[in-house]
């Protein structure tokens, strides 16, 4: 199996979750993850009514072509999509999809973790928050990244596999 980018996009519509893990399915993958990012009811015990997304759209592009090359090339067998979705998204919506194929679990959960995470820290994507006092406000995207936190610690490749098998 050779490893392969399907799809990388910003999009201003609904996110077509099921195309986005069509793109990655295939006869050899035993393992295909899928990660959605979904707009919450609350985010710093405030109430959220919605978030608007607005980025810098040539290198938001550029930065996820490369983290989705930096992943087939750290998971070669890896097949990943990635998009992002900007403009105003409702509660629940989902405003970011991952989704990786592999032949098996833990590179293709690897995999896709690792990429959250560099999206987070690299893309030049914003989050301006709408709370239900009528306030708005922006929220960095980084936020959480480097404090220790289990969720946001990236694995480095087969460090799944290892924990898998003790």
């Amino acid at each position: 199996m050779a490893g392969a980018i399907t799809q990388v996009a910003l999009v201003r519509a609904p996110i077509d979750v099921a195309h986005v893990l069509g793109s990655v399915s295939d006869h050899v993958s035993g393992a295909t993850t899928l990660f959605l990012g979904t707009v919450r009811d609350v985010n710093d015990d405030r109430a959220v009514t919605g978030i608007e997304y607005s980025g810098y759209e040539p290198m938001a592009l550029r930065e996820m072509g490369a983290i989705a090359a930096e992943a087939v090339a750290r998971w070669p067998d890896a097949r990943v999509a990635l998009v992002h979705r900007l403009g105003m998204l409702a509660l629940g919506e989902a405003s970011v999809a991952i989704a990786v194929a592999h032949a098996r679990r833990a590179p293709a959960m690897d995999a896709q973790r690792w990429m959250i995470e560099e999206l987070k820290r690299r893309v030049p994507i914003w989050k301006l928050e709408h709370y239900v006092d009528g306030t708005r406000e922006w929220v960095d995207p980084t936020a959480g990244i480097g404090r220790g936190n289990r969720e946001s610690a990236a694995p480095e490749p087969g460090t799944m596999d290892a924990a898998l098998r003790r």
